[in-house]
């Protein structure tokens, strides 16, 4: 089975307020915009992966995703994050009706895309299906097969949401760099050291954060 994915991208100036502590205001922008570049690039050399979606409506983040190959989907004003990612997936689904469709987290700068493989594999035996994230608290991937709405719940105790809405939990092993999102300082030095992606190996540099040099 092929998938699309939505990768939902909030303005860079406002990504990633939980970093203060690492990177401080000047940094952040970037740090956001190489994490989204490392997961869209990895999710791109995934198989299972057809075409990524980003939506937003960062204009600098929407050229450097689509360099990559990402198609951009501008995003709507003032919905959030979930309004996001209908909107998103509804756009998909209007370019190839009947699409497998996930959403994924644009923070996951350790992405294997043989790890995400694994992953999406493990979807395609169920309507909607979910993977949490490292914490155990959030939702790293969303998925629904052809014909299925994706109803995402993303935000506060968004594993326990989706377990509610009726997704399965996928449980697939050895997938740690598809759970690995980062929203704090803790986070990014254990994304460090499962090894990010060249993007953000390179802003992390400037961070004197140990391991910050290793990329895949």
């Amino acid at each position: 089975m092929q998938w699309t994915l939505v990768i939902p991208l909030k303005p860079l100036a406002r990504a990633k307020s939980r970093l203060a502590d690492t990177a401080g205001d000047g940094v952040r922008p970037g740090l956001a915009l190489a994490f989204a570049q490392d997961t869209v690039a990895a999710a791109l050399a995934c198989a299972e992966v057809s075409d990524v979606a980003v939506v937003t409506d960062d204009e600098l983040a929407g050229r450097e995703l689509a360099a990559l190959g990402a198609r951009i989907v501008p995003d709507v004003a003032g919905g959030g994050l979930n309004a996001a990612l209908a909107h998103g997936a509804a756009a998909v689904r209007r370019w190839r009706p009947g699409a497998a469709v996930a959403a994924l987290n644009a923070d996951l700068p350790a992405l294997r895309p043989a790890e995400l493989s694994r992953v999406l594999a493990a979807a395609t035996e169920f309507p909607r299906a979910f993977l949490p994230d490292a914490a155990g608290v959030g939702t790293t991937l969303l998925a629904a097969t052809g014909g299925r709405e994706l109803r995402p719940a993303f935000g506060v105790d968004s594993r326990a949401r989706h377990r509610a809405s009726g997704a399965a939990e996928l449980a697939p092993a050895a997938v740690d760099s598809v759970r690995q999102d980062v929203d704090t300082g803790a986070d990014l030095r254990a994304a460090l050291a499962l090894g990010v992606g060249r993007f953000t190996a390179a802003v992390a540099a400037g961070l004197l954060i140990p391991g910050s040099g290793d990329s895949h």
